[in-house]
């Protein structure tokens, strides 16, 4: 018989605390963007499907404002900045907002 040694095995756990926190974005409607580049932006640095983009920009159209996603804080930074360069390098006001879920 040989005696055999089981692996020491570290559990770690995740708290709520160490996760960083989550934040709805959100699209606001203006009455120069055009649908398209709305539509572009949404699927480009939101990594949304054509058909859900559509969705969101004309939710924005007609109401003033849609629900995009929710992702990490930094993430919700990092693409809304990205979609505000974009817009803003075509001459664009395109605006996109952030709120804690």
């Amino acid at each position: 018989m040989h005696n055999q040694i089981a692996p020491e095995i570290e559990i770690i756990e995740i708290t709520e605390t160490e996760l960083e926190p989550l934040y709805r974005i959100l699209i606001h409607n203006d009455d120069v963007t055009p649908m398209d580049f709305v539509v572009h932006a949404l699927t480009t640095f939101f990594y949304l499907g054509t058909p859900t983009a559509a969705e969101i920009m004309l939710t924005a159209h007609i109401t003033g404002m849609a629900y995009v996603q929710t992702v990490a804080k930094s993430e919700a930074e990092r693409r809304i900045n990205k979609a505000h360069f974009a817009a803003g390098l075509e001459g664009y006001p395109l605006h996109f907002s952030m709120e804690p879920e």
